[in-house]
């Protein structure tokens, strides 16, 4: 169904996508379960100009339960928690993006504008981690949307969920792409200290014009290292990831980010391939055009030779690696350089569960044994 809209505020015909400054979408193309579609009709009345800038809205995000568990082959977790929906990172290719549409809004501008944070967290966890049964296995947090995007700052749903893990002795992984989580150095360090935390900095680019452009609301390249300097002279493993491979974009930086990674003190090493889920294929089409439109076509074809024709495959087994001569030569490039400098490239972390202490009534005391 198509409605068209006659309104003051609608775009200028002539308007077309394009970039707009601490953002990584150029549109905001409707959610893939909205019947309906609304175009622009210049009915010749006065129409306003579009802003440049579009403002972030939060509201909160009544969640009944905080957890959510996966049986995915492909990820070396089974259980995460993500203490936002949308992210104001704005990283362009992000695989979560379509996730707003559930929400009915648009995995385009809306999803680095629209954003929600998890209310009463600490204690949804709480009661989740103390009922009858459960099984403690380390939670990953964060890898939807970033737990340590740049309104954590001021909201802190992250840290109050790292107290509850620390307090009961929960083993948790973390993967960011900001220098905020030094923040929480204090429960991290503790945490630490009985083999129940690991940081994984994800560095895309060590280009600081392509992570503006590609990245607008993350910290610099020369940041995140750092970071992982600081993470492991503070007695808390740190690795990087570097995600996602672009063909023909950045997969020229894979050798390079390993060795100024080694040379952080990054302890292990990861990567994954450019994966372009429902609506992310046309929003980063578009984003090849405004910024690269030399070379947008030769990168395509690219990820189509790795996604057997298309783009995107979200096969299990495949949809991290991709598949064929391109993701092959990947593979050898990654592991030959790890080796060269001595980075752990296994995937899987070997925490601790056997001190997990679940959290008893609010307000209990210890029971003392004679």
């Amino acid at each position: 169904m198509t409605v068209w809209v006659y309104s003051q505020r609608v775009p200028r015909m002539n308007d077309r996508p394009r970039a707009r400054k601490g953002r990584g979408a150029l549109s905001n193309p409707p959610p893939r379960f909205d019947l309906h579609r609304v175009s622009a009709v210049d009915d010749g009345w006065y129409q306003e100009e579009v802003p440049e800038s579009i403002p972030t809205t939060l509201e909160p995000d009544r969640a009944r339960g905080l957890i959510t568990t996966n049986d995915s082959p492909d990820i070396p977790f089974d259980r995460s928690i993500n203490p936002y929906r949308g992210c104001q990172s704005s990283c362009l290719y992000c695989y979560a993006r379509p996730t707003h549409a559930y929400l009915g809004l648009s995995p385009g501008l809306d999803f680095e504008t629209r954003l929600f944070y998890k209310a009463d967290a600490a204690k949804i966890l709480e009661a989740e981690l103390a009922r009858p049964g459960y099984t403690c296995r380390p939670i990953a947090l964060g890898v939807n949307t970033d737990a340590y995007q740049p309104l954590e700052r001021r909201m802190q749903v992250t840290r109050s969920i790292l107290e509850v893990l620390e307090r009961t002795r929960h083993p948790v992984t973390l993967i960011t792409k900001h220098t905020l989580v030094l923040r929480d150095v204090d429960l991290l360090a503790s945490l630490a200290r009985d083999n129940l935390v690991s940081v994984t900095l994800s560095v895309t680019t060590l280009d600081d014009d392509l992570k503006r452009r590609m990245e607008p609301q993350t910290a610099s390249p020369a940041a995140r290292l750092r970071t992982v300097a600081a993470l492991n002279a503070a007695g808390i493993p740190a690795g990087v990831m570097i995600a996602p491979v672009i063909p023909a974009l950045t997969d020229h930086e894979m050798e390079r980010i390993l060795e100024a990674s080694a040379a952080a003190g990054a302890r292990r090493a990861g990567y994954t391939v450019l994966r372009l889920p429902h609506e992310v294929k046309d929003l980063f089409r578009e984003w090849l055009a405004e910024h690269y439109p030399d070379r947008a076509a030769h990168v395509m074809s690219i990820v189509r030779e790795m996604r057997g024709g298309r783009d995107n495959d979200p096969k299990f087994g495949a949809r991290m690696r991709g598949t064929g001569p391109y993701a092959a030569l990947l593979r050898n490039r990654f592991r030959l350089a790890c080796q060269r400098l001595g980075l752990d490239s296994t995937s899987r972390d070997e925490l601790d569960t056997r001190r997990f202490c679940p959290p008893g009534p609010r307000g209990s005391q210890l029971k003392l044994s004679w």
